[in-house]
């Protein structure tokens, strides 16, 4: 009898032991299911991410992984978890950054009239100004490569806002050399946008979204300048130019701040640790290296040759079309703008648009041959309808500004795509660089041949006629490897 009872109380005992494993088992999988420690995260690891008491975390920041095996952010407040996708996080960080920098860029021809005034200089010197924010785009371009390396996108975005507050600041000053010298460091600050936010979204973006989660960044660009021309009269009148300019760099500086938040999650992966990186930032090998490192996939020839097309036809049709609506058709200025709005417009929505569709399609190169064919077409019947009635000439601006102006992002994307990963950034700078070179050359052949044909009708002409060869081109000599990823 009483080793029947002994036998009982064991088993009962090792029931009720099994019972508690097995609540314990559960609990730790429920656990590790809500706030599952991914093998990047920092700070804390397996053991003291499941002992901590949830109720003493008001607000932490940890990584954790999904289902698919995809990083994912998440943000635990007071004890409930959520969680947001990485490129949740890389898509805001790089576009605000993107919306913010282009604000603080198109401000400067605004102030333009301003600027030269207080300078004592011509008001068509703020084309010199111009001029140099360019030439420091260029040099970042080609040389800021090792400076991306050495202290990952995100704090490279925020040297690169840095520059452009004090730059904004330099310009706001009545001496023209000190002006001079803040449209050098605005043009430094403008440029990290393309390699950083790449590199960033390439990481961070799924696959199958890529092209349109870029797009979505470069969609930041119009949308940038449609609110500097929307705010930046009413803050010189409400606070005068020193007051606004003021406000621009506090804009700028607020942003630096913000982003500040996603650069544990963000700055993760860095390339080589080079301390001489600010050597290089200055050795003109880096502008060989640039241009070398565009052979590394067979598909990237032709994109930065596309990208130059594209670059040459967006940088006229922005420089030239309302002064050929005005000068040439006899339409007012304030007309010309709201043609320019339509343009800008269909732009913006146009970067989302086929962003999507080349995600859909899974053939970025080819959407782009099509849409420089498509631009080429709009252009030629643009120049045809320009004295036409003005819904016809705002359906052709619409027309113009999607298949023109929308090749951005898929454009971004493709490089990224083509690229090794050790070389995004140095790729998509070097391609940039040549678009940029294509973006001021451009206008200046075209304002040549202007001046030899006495009007507009030409020139516009030879655009789209260079843009519908690159596309034919493309279209029969696509290289057979395409980029993947």
């Amino acid at each position: 009898m009483t080793q029947s009872k002994g036998l009982v109380g064991s088993r009962r005992r090792a029931a009720g032991a099994n019972s508690a494993q097995t609540f314990r088992s559960a609990a730790l999988r429920c656990h590790m299911h809500l706030v599952q420690v991914g093998p990047l995260s920092t700070g804390l690891d397996r053991a003291s991410a499941l002992q901590e008491d949830p109720s003493k975390a008001a607000i932490r920041r940890i990584r954790v992984a999904d289902v698919r095996g995809r990083t994912v952010v998440g943000m635990r407040l007071g004890g409930a978890g959520l969680k947001l996708p990485l490129w949740v996080s890389a898509l805001s960080a790089t576009l605000v950054v993107q919306v913010v920098s282009s604000f603080a860029a198109a401000a400067i021809p605004l102030l333009g009239p301003i600027l030269t005034r207080r300078w004592g200089l011509a008001p068509q010197d703020i084309g010199y100004v111009s001029a140099v924010v360019s030439t420091g785009i260029c040099w970042f371009l080609a040389c800021g490569g090792p400076m991306l390396d050495r202290y990952g996108p995100i704090r490279t975005l925020q040297f690169g806002l840095v520059f452009v507050a004090a730059g904004l600041a330099c310009l706001a000053q009545p001496m023209a050399s000190v002006g001079f010298i803040g449209a050098l460091l605005v043009g430094l600050g403008l440029a990290p946008n393309t390699p950083a936010g790449s590199q960033i979204l390439m990481r961070a973006a799924p696959p199958d979204h890529r092209t349109l989660i870029f797009s979505i960044k470069q969609a930041g660009v119009p949308l940038g300048g449609a609110i500097a021309g929307i705010a930046v009269a009413p803050l010189v009148l409400a606070f005068g130019f020193v007051g606004a300019v003021s406000a621009l760099v506090a804009i700028v500086l607020l942003c630096t701040l913000s982003v500040q938040a996603f650069r544990h999650s963000l700055d993760t992966e860095k390339g080589p640790q080079n301390k001489a990186w600010a050597r290089l930032f200055l050795s003109p090998s880096s502008l060989t290296r640039s241009a070398r490192v565009l052979n590394s996939h067979p598909v990237l020839p032709m994109l930065t040759a596309m990208g130059v097309s594209f670059s040459i036809t967006q940088a006229c049709i922005t420089a030239f079309t309302a002064t050929y609506m005005v000068t040439q058709h006899g339409k007012s200025l304030a007309e010309a703008g709201f043609y320019m709005s339509a343009l800008l417009a269909a732009s913006t929505v146009a970067r989302i648009f086929f962003g999507w569709l080349a995600d859909r399609l899974g053939a970025g190169l080819l959407l782009l041959s099509v849409l420089a064919l498509g631009a080429g077409g709009s252009i030629l019947l643009l120049v045809w309808s320009a004295a036409a009635s003005p819904w016809l000439i705002y359906g052709c601006m619409a027309l113009v500004g999607a298949t023109s102006m929308g090749w951005n992002g898929v454009h971004m994307a493709e490089l990224a795509r083509a690229s090794p990963p050790a070389l995004i950034g140095e790729i998509t700078s070097g391609a940039s660089l040549f678009g940029f070179v294509g973006s001021i050359c451009g206008p200046l052949a075209f304002a040549i041949v202007a001046s030899k044909t006495g009007g507009f009708t030409w020139p516009f002409v030879l655009v789209a006629g260079q843009l519908i060869v690159f596309g034919a081109f493309a279209l029969c000599r696509r290289p057979s490897a395409a980029p993947t990823g």
